[in-house]
């Protein structure tokens, strides 16, 4: 039997008998379990951690029951609460949140403070639509509860028998300790593909390489885990998610792009791959000042626009100035003769005027010391002996 328990989480004062469902169909399979309470009114069974005892570590109040008149508030008050509550825990096997849209919002976020790997599951009212804002950069399982978690019925019973059996299963079949090599992490994109493929290979026997579709949230994602110390270092190939933050493309970073590697001095490699688009949706979706721009329809669903000398001017600024704060080994490689698979001679993106206020803003801006530095090569981004240079610099500095 495993000694880590399955924490059930929701509020006792409207969703307990759901709550205790689930709770006792998990410990029917021998796994120990807590049923948490994270409601603001007092609830409607007894759970075995109160949502007394979940607020007591608010960061900011930990008596906000006692004066919960504004709901809003509370929920956001319970939600940094239950946060903090799941980080002071050192027995967590898998945690299993039920809720509409306020509890779905309320138990992810603490279920987004968890490492990567621990079983985190949500069953939702709001599941079957846009997730993103919900899940984040993490592996949390959204299953859509197709009726509202508001009591037992023909429907509710075996949706929320199906989430409690898999949850069991996850906590009871953990995946073994493997001989892994250390990890790395790495972004894609399909106009990189060939020089990350390359990269890989060229590694992947003395690495784990782990490659994220720099698509917003894999860019995220990769940065999370350098953040939980699991990544030995960062082949940032492709930085585009950049040009969607700055220009409003629909595959935007955050602005805390980069700022794991800063944080933990990650070794770090970069370079400018696809920074000559900004991702939109289909051809009629473009925003209409952009309507007189260059664009490539990459399929149906995604145009691609290419990007200026004055945006790649204002990209180029943007990433210097986090580069400049990185106090970890840093080599950030130029590709002269184009930044993707379309930017090359007699194709769409080809525009060296753009990319050479790209690579001369960084130059400008970008304050080498012996541990950072900005190297320029001859090639395109995709040609091997740029992939090879990669290879190279974090062989240096690794």
């Amino acid at each position: 039997m495993t000694t880590k328990k399955a924490y059930v989480v929701g509020t006792c004062d409207t969703k307990y008998e759901d709550l205790a469902y689930v709770r006792d169909l998990i410990a029917a399979q021998g796994v120990p379990t807590l049923l948490v309470d994270v409601g603001i009114r007092a609830p409607r069974g007894k759970p075995d951690v109160t949502n007394r005892e979940v607020a007591a570590f608010s960061p900011t109040d930990p008596n906000f029951l006692d004066t919960a008149d504004d709901r809003g508030r509370a929920v956001a008050d319970m939600a940094a609460a239950f946060a903090a509550f799941l980080a002071s825990r050192t027995d967590v096997g898998g945690v299993l949140g039920l809720g509409g849209s306020g509890g779905t919002s309320l138990v992810c976020t603490g279920l987004r403070t968890l490492p990567i790997g621990v079983p985190k599951m949500m069953v939702s009212t709001v599941a079957s639509s846009n997730v993103a804002p919900y899940v984040g950069p993490n592996d949390i399982c959204m299953l859509y509860s197709v009726t509202d978690v508001a009591g037992i019925n023909r429907i509710s019973r075996v949706v929320l028998a199906n989430a409690a059996h898999a949850l069991a299963g996850m906590i009871q079949n953990p995946v073994p300790e493997g001989q892994d090599r250390p990890a790395l992490g790495m972004t894609m994109f399909g106009v990189t593909t060939p020089c990350v493929d390359m990269v890989r290979k060229a590694l992947e026997t003395e690495y784990d390489c782990l490659v994220f579709h720099a698509t917003g949230t894999g860019g995220q994602s990769m940065e999370k885990l350098a953040d939980s110390g699991l990544l030995a270092g960062v082949l940032d190939i492709t930085t585009t998610e950049v040009c969607d933050l700055l220009m409003g493309g629909v595959f935007p970073c955050t602005e805390d792009r980069f700022g794991a590697v800063i944080r933990t001095r990650t070794p770090y490699v970069g370079s400018v791959g696809a920074l000559d688009m900004v991702n939109f949706g289909a051809r009629d979706t473009v925003p209409e000042r952009y309507r007189d721009r260059l664009f490539h329809v990459h399929n149906p669903q995604v145009t691609l626009m290419r990007t200026t000398p004055e945006e790649n001017r204002r990209m180029g600024e943007w990433i210097a100035e986090r580069l400049n704060r990185m106090e970890g080994p840093v080599r950030f490689l130029l590709p002269e003769k184009g930044v993707s698979m379309i930017d090359a001679p007699g194709l769409p993106f080809y525009d060296p005027e753009a990319d050479a206020a790209l690579f001369e803003t960084l130059k400008a801006n970008v304050v080498q010391t012996p541990s950072r530095q900005l190297v320029s090569l001859p090639h395109n981004i995709n040609d091997p002996e740029f992939a090879a240079a990669l290879v190279a610099a974090f062989r240096e500095i690794a």
